[in-house]
């Protein structure tokens, strides 16, 4: 039998010692970022990306086994296990196939066959289905038994037949052929609920619909199943000849037939047999295979969402950074203000307000001055505007502030506010900030948030970010899996200042979480910063393992030992004390010595610990030392004069934001309290697998305005300015379920076609 190791590596496409080594690894403790980055010679360079497929399909892999394991066990308790049937156990590769074959020896509840046998009828089902020359009526007559609850022999054939039915039923590599043609070749239906049409408009779409179950994209498959939930829609399976009418069997049917040699010969028993089989198809194995491929759909599209998520959330993880610069926020909001926070470049809180420029109170100017004091005040290099309600007007008002401080020379930017409202109510927020109204708690989120979103964004829970399509219909324990390893991979592919970190940034660290993270600041703030990595083998419980695990992503600016500053291992400090040797040079004037490192050949410095994968990277490291990762950080310029929707007009072109990447496309924050869709189909000249192949969220891009449909709130856009505007609109996406509870009102519905009013309002925008 192949190993799992054997089969993860054909998938990976892998030598089978790469995976064995990454399994060792991580068998002992090690985490995925740890392994990619300091195990490079082990595992023959596997990323992260590679070992969390290892990781995910070890796991699989695993349970399979052990299932199998436990499956063999009941079958011989039983004594019905033979060398075909643990052969076929053994051949078993996934989970479905190997339930499909333990079946039928499955401990369950008395079924109308188990009442049968027990009634002495299965000599009576084998042969009818043995031999049909002989009358059904007439077979069953020597089967009649009152004191067994079988009056007459129309009892005993229906008995028989409940026992052949459960047999054809249980019959696992016809129902697993059947299945597959019925995958192939079956569609998904849907239609609305009689008296649904308005309040199912969201999913009009869907009320006369049918699509070939291959070819369903992920986001059709969850939105039907949602609509199917809300009680909207009717959906079913179909398949081309699965309910013929009676007397003309189907393909499906003919195909049991053929399994167990039945035909229509003209003698008296193929009618009983025919019926047989068309009870056993219709009640038994069609339901039990639709049930399966439902669930395949399900799986299928929440695999893909779960992707999407997770690719969007380390984008926006792994935005650019606007640094440390003093920063103004200003948090939006008609009736209860306009909430203010400044913080400064290592995102202390030096001061907060609340002001009322807007409706209905309108204090304007005296919101203008009050800004201006605290920027002059606390000399402010940028202003955050949450991109909530108001934002637009909010956004104006921080322009006028500009005009009246042009001397100041300040940059106003729009900032997502996903997330913030969760992180005020949270605890994380009031032990951060213990003197703060909640209220002021998400400006002082929104202005971090530019400084460092990776370090602001790991306190808030990754779903609650919201930058995924339906992810409230996805299994809650595989999404935060997928996003929880998508959290640890951006931090430590960032790394992270031991001295300043807060301890949600720190729990994230490899080997570390949350209880490491609290001692390690207990012990900062009663010692002072760390001075040396050395010095974190003081924090208590961080011992020998866990100092190997995360060392190499923690930094230490300006301490004893520049290399600490570094994404140099302190294990392989003797590497670079050879390099030093063999340059003449002492490691202050070599680090970022370009002209230098170039010549150096990692051969020349490898060993037998550290081959030349990893001098490499200590070279690359010495000529940058703690390099971010991040792009360098930009902003987009909406247009003035553009504030609402009513102001768009095709053929515009404008600069956006992206806000959200789904299979389907992009969402573009255009300025205008209503994102745009840019459909897959109009974001390159070329044809393109996915929208992740062109934009990441984050990206600043500039769009052309197709179509504005003002009533149902939809824009669509495209990233090919010199497409014709008179274009149909591309097809449509899916719609989203309701919002969250802790969600704050999106301030923009995300135009998706006809299918996709809400998702943003409820999909991708559910913490604020």
């Amino acid at each position: 039998m192949t190993s799992v190791n054997q089969l993860i590596a054909g998938e990976l496409g892998v030598r089978e010692e790469q995976v064995a080594a990454a399994v060792a690894l991580l068998d002992g403790g090690a985490t995925v970022p740890f392994v990619a980055r300091y195990r490079k010679e082990a595992t023959g360079s596997l990323d992260d990306a590679q070992l969390r497929l290892l990781e995910e399909r070890l796991g699989y892999l695993r349970d399979l086994r052990d299932r199998r394991a436990t499956v063999l066990e009941s079958i011989r308790a039983q004594g019905k296990l033979t060398p075909e049937l643990s052969a076929a156990i053994a051949a078993a590769d996934t989970k479905a196939r190997l339930e499909d074959i333990y079946l039928p020896f499955k401990t369950k509840r008395r079924t109308k066959a188990q009442i049968a046998r027990e009634a002495g009828l299965a000599p009576l089902a084998e042969a009818l289905l043995a031999d049909p020359s002989k009358p059904p009526l007439a077979a069953a007559a020597g089967y009649v038994a009152a004191d067994k609850g079988v009056p007459g022999p129309e009892a005993a054939l229906e008995g028989a037949r409940h026992i052949l039915a459960e047999r054809f039923a249980e019959d696992a590599d016809l129902v697993g052929r059947l299945r597959e043609e019925f995958w192939k070749g079956g569609k998904a239906v849907s239609g609305v609920r009689k008296g649904k049409e308005a309040a199912g408009a969201k999913f009009a779409d869907y009320f006369d619909w049918s699509e070939r179950l291959e070819r369903m994209p992920s986001h059709r498959i969850l939105a039907l199943f949602r609509g199917e939930k809300e009680e909207i829609l009717d959906l079913d399976l179909a398949a081309e000849g699965e309910d013929m009418p009676a007397g003309t069997p189907g393909p499906f049917e003919r195909a049991i037939c053929h399994r167990h040699g039945i035909a229509d010969r003209g003698r008296p028993g193929d009618a009983w047999l025919f019926e047989t089989v068309r009870g056993a198809w219709r009640t038994k194995i069609r339901t039990g295979i639709k049930n399966d491929l439902r669930a395949r759909l399900f799986e299928k599209a929440e695999a893909e969402a779960v992707k999407v998520f997770a690719g969007n959330l380390k984008d926006l993880l792994l935005a650019a950074p606007a640094g440390g610069r003093t920063t103004l926020a200003l948090d939006p909001g008609y009736r209860n203000g306009v909430k203010v926070a400044v913080v400064d470049a290592t995102g202390k809180v030096v001061a907060v307000e609340t002001t009322y420029p807007h409706e209905p109170q309108r204090r304007w100017q005296d919101t203008v001055q009050t800004l201006g004091r605290l920027c002059r005040q606390h000399t402010v290099e940028l202003i955050a505007i949450g991109n909530g309600t108001a934002s637009r007007e909010t956004d104006r008002l921080a322009a006028e502030l500009l005009a009246a401080n042009p001397d100041l020379g300040m940059t106003k930017v729009l900032v997502s506010e996903a997330g913030a409202s969760v992180y005020s109510a949270s605890e994380i927020a009031s032990r951060e900030l213990p003197g703060l109204d909640v209220s002021h708690r998400g400006a002082v989120s929104i202005a971090r948030r530019l400084q460092d979103p990776l370090a602001e964004l790991v306190k808030i829970d990754p779903k609650s970010i919201g930058v995924g399509q339906y992810q409230h219909d996805v299994t809650e324990a595989k999404l935060s899996r997928s996003l929880s390893a998508v959290v640890e991979d951006a931090v430590n592919a960032v790394g992270v200042d031991v001295n300043t970190a807060s301890p949600a940034l720190l729990a994230q660290v490899s080997g570390l979480g949350a209880s490491l993270a609290a001692n390690i600041v207990a012990h900062r703030d009663g010692n002072g910063p760390f001075r040396s990595r050395a010095a974190l083998k003081k924090v208590p419980g961080l011992g020998p393992k866990t100092f190997e695990l995360a060392a190499g992503f923690l930094r230490i600016q300006g301490g004893e030992n520049p290399l600490d500053s570094s994404g140099v291992h302190p294990e392989a400090y003797p590497v670079v004390r050879r390099i030093l040797e063999a340059t003449k040079s002492d490691i202050r004037r070599l680090i970022g010595d370009g002209a230098v490192l170039k010549t150096l050949s990692p051969a020349a410095f490898a060993d037998e610990r550290f081959g030349v994968p990893t001098v490499r990277d200590i070279i690359a490291e010495l000529e940058k030392p703690g390099r971010d990762p991040r792009p360098a950080f930009k902003t987009a310029t909406f247009q003035e004069g553009v504030e609402t929707i009513g102001d768009l007009k095709p053929g515009m072109q404008l600069e956006g934001v992206v806000t959200n990447v789904a299979a389907f496309g992009a969402f573009v924050d255009i300025g205008v309290h209503q994102d745009g869709l840019v459909h897959i189909s109009a974001m390159a000249r070329k044809r393109i697998a996915s929208p992740s192949e062109v934009v990441k969220a984050g990206d600043v891009v500039r769009v052309l305005i197709l179509s504005v449909d003002v009533p149902r709130k939809r824009i669509a856009l495209s990233m090919r300015l010199d497409d014709p505007i008179e274009r149909t609109a591309p097809a449509p996406g899916p719609r989203p379920g309701p919002r969250p509870p802790e969600a704050k009102p999106a301030p923009r519905a995300q135009p998706e076609g006809a299918l996709a009013d809400a998702l943003r309002r409820a999909a991708t925008r559910p913490g604020r």
